[in-house]
């Protein structure tokens, strides 16, 4: 999941930033409206987790122009007032979600998931033959042997297996599965794909699509 963090306070954006990608999530951070913009115009992001007292660019105003884009993300709206009318004004505004601060951080992820789920048309759990990968857990398995994997190589398998038997695109993994920092020019798929493959072991279940990409 492709998640960018919308908020002007540098240090709770980097909190919520290191806790999303503790969770498994790829992160993106934005300090203001106007590079939350930037950001959206550049990146699909299935949620956008965005504050909404913001500068240069107001969060309602952020979220007015998110519902009107085609694709948008996801919005989970946050504000220090939490009053019933408050949060109607959010959510009319096209929010997703609403969530007061200060808020509980595993809220708040459960909350992210939530609605990454929502826009996803693959249901939490996924088999594909023996394997299992549970989405909302952040596991998986191939008979019922446990896999030990890490959150990239783990976010792989899981756009694998959500795409159904479609061909994904090494640039497709590297926008959902990476954040902004990842050099679209290194072999890092490729890389992190060799180690999944070693670890899912025989007979294999991950197929080169030569020049367009991998399917399972």
């Amino acid at each position: 999941m492709r998640v960018l963090v919308v908020e002007d306070h540098a240090k709770l954006a980097g909190r919520i930033a290191e806790g999303l990608r503790d969770a498994g999530m790829a992160v993106d951070v934005a300090l203001d409206g106007a590079a939350a913009l930037a950001e959206a115009g550049r990146t699909a992001y299935d949620v956008m987790v965005l504050d909404r007292d913001l500068p240069a660019v107001h969060g309602d105003q952020v979220c007015r122009s998110m519902v009107g884009s085609a694709n948008g993300p996801r919005i989970l709206m946050l504000a220090a007032a939490a009053r019933v009318d408050d949060r109607v004004d959010g959510l009319e505004l096209g929010a997703d979600d609403y969530l007061g601060k200060p808020f509980a951080f595993p809220e708040l992820v459960a909350r992210v998931r939530a609605l990454g789920r929502r826009g996803a048309s693959a249901p939490p759990i996924v088999r594909r033959g023996d394997l299992t990968v549970d989405r909302a857990r952040h596991r998986a398995s191939r008979g019922g042997r446990p896999l030990s994997l890490t959150r990239k190589e783990f976010g792989v398998l899981e756009t694998l297996a959500a795409a159904d038997g479609a061909v994904v695109s090494a640039e497709e993994l590297l926008e959902h599965v990476w954040d902004a920092h990842a050099d679209p020019f290194s072999n890092i798929v490729a890389v992190t794909m060799t180690r999944l493959r070693r670890k899912l072991g025989p007979p294999p279940l991950i197929e080169t699509v030569v020049g367009k990409g991998y399917r399972m």
